[in-house]
């Protein structure tokens, strides 16, 4: 005997939370490819030989993707726990969720990897790692936002 479909009601800031989540979303990429910008010059050129717009970017961009994945996680969260009894694309919004947390994970170890300024320890392994985990974290996200475009989203 199959079991009767049950109505799933969403409420109202549950589609404003969405919204938000959205919009948001769309500024990822340009900051992302700002950062990558701004890290690869400091990277290559270090603190000193970099071009200013490096050395005054890097950090409030840093300070941005830590807001905008702050703001999705929370709306995004919420949205997913009032989804929770929605069978529709559930394997797929936890899939997405799972991913972005591991991103976010990896945004969170990121700074400490940078290297102090008076770290003398030299060689720059420490920014390696730290463009490493930034880069993964980057790509990480990136496939869970692609995966949520319409083209590619399962229902």
């Amino acid at each position: 005997m199959r079991r009767r479909p049950v109505a799933i009601e969403y409420s109202d800031w549950y589609g404003r939370r969405l919204k938000i989540h959205q919009v948001a979303s769309w500024a990822m990429l340009p900051i992302f490819a700002a950062q990558y910008a701004a890290g690869q010059q400091l990277l290559d050129h270090g603190e000193e030989g970099a071009a200013g717009w490096a050395r005054d970017w890097h950090e409030p961009l840093a300070g941005a993707t830590g807001a905008l994945f702050a703001v999705n996680t929370i709306t995004g969260g919420w949205n997913l726990w009032d989804a929770r009894r929605d069978p529709k694309a559930r394997k797929w919004r936890t899939a997405h969720a799972v991913l972005m947390l591991v991103a976010d994970a990896g945004f969170a170890l990121t700074p400490a990897f940078a290297e102090d300024e008076d770290d003398d320890e030299g060689g720059g392994s420490r920014l390696k790692t730290h463009r490493t985990v930034a880069l993964t974290s980057m790509g990480i996200a990136a496939v869970s936002w692609v995966m949520m475009l319409p083209p590619f989203r399962r229902e």
